[in-house]
């Protein structure tokens, strides 16, 4: 029997490992990054430098100019992120045959552990605090794409025209796409100026925008306080940012707007507990060490209240 102080369960890590929320759009956002250790170090490199040219005309006998790429140092670490489920041995022992208690608990609690990434990882997209003065904009009632007057695509693709890294991902709240879909001026491109009413298909967005993906937040989270009535709010709320996103990238290479660093996977076990009523019972952990950093400012575009609250 293993002597570690929360064995580890190969079946409910796979559980665990395996679960998907398909609303969830926290790993399309900020992608998953492994790192060997908690701690880790990420270049951060200076965007200029890949713009820069010098001198390059040679002499017969001179020597070439050089250039050098110099990236910082940064440091950081991975955060643990854990949640227990307890399980009472009277469960246990009267779960139909083809009920697992302690797998159902896995599943479950991997949700929640999934669903605190959602809320996090849209903090750090939907802070305004996380882009430069020149790629964001805090959107007038006037110009919100939930105003039949208003122009989106021409105030997106504008936006997007004048950055460095044009960015190939759109990630919208649920109410933003919605409207970003329903705004006359984009149904009239859909339609081909015949119609401004309808619901375009965000696939159309996508290319009209010359994107390689868009992604919608749909999630709610329960924002009360324990024991009070829940109050459900989206957890991407009514904004809009538009970044780039490199897959290949990681902490030692490749510009992209942000990533999760990651060490190790999700895992999951569980233990005994006495003192669970009278018959004692399973307490069933799942957790995750990860860390949601943006790496690279300038390669995203914020539209905050894209949409009216």
């Amino acid at each position: 029997m293993s002597k570690a102080p929360f064995p580890i369960d190969p079946h409910l890590t796979a559980i665990a490992i395996g679960y998907r929320n398909l609303s969830l759009i926290a790993d399309s956002v900020l992608p998953r990054v492994p790192v060997g250790k908690a701690e880790f170090k990420w270049w951060k490199f200076d965007l200029g430098q890949g713009f820069t040219v010098p001198t390059t005309t040679v002499g017969r006998t001179s020597q070439p100019n050089q250039i050098e790429f110099d990236a910082e140092d940064e440091t950081s670490s991975t955060n643990d992120y854990a949640l227990d489920a307890p399980v009472p041995q009277s469960d246990i022992d009267n779960a139909p045959a083809n009920y697992d208690p302690l797998g159902r608990a896995t599943e479950r609690v991997s949700d929640i552990i999934m669903l605190d990434r959602e809320v996090r990882t849209s903090k750090e997209v939907f802070n305004a605090a996380n882009y430069p003065v020149g790629n964001k904009e805090n959107l007038a009632a006037t110009d919100q794409w939930d105003n039949d007057a208003s122009k989106p695509i021409k105030k997106i693709v504008t936006a997007l025209d004048k950055m460095i890294m044009r960015p190939n991902v759109a990630v919208l709240g649920r109410s933003t796409a919605t409207a970003l879909r329903q705004n006359p001026s984009v149904v009239k491109a859909y339609n081909g100026t015949l119609g401004e009413d309808g619901l375009v298909p965000l696939d159309f967005l996508r290319g009209l925008l010359e994107l390689d993906e868009i992604v919608v937040g749909s999630a709610f989270v329960n924002i009360a306080r324990p024991g009070q009535k829940p109050v459900l709010v989206r957890a991407w709320a009514n904004h809009a940012a538009f970044i780039y996103r490199n897959l290949l990238a990681d902490t030692q290479g490749g510009v992209t707007f942000g990533f999760t660093a990651q060490f190790g996977s999700r895992v999951s076990g569980s233990i005994p507990d006495p003192d669970m009523g009278m018959r004692g019972g399973q307490r069933v952990r799942v957790g995750e060490s990860v860390r949601e950093l943006i790496v690279a400012q300038d390669c995203g575009y914020f539209f905050q209240n894209a949409v009216s609250a």
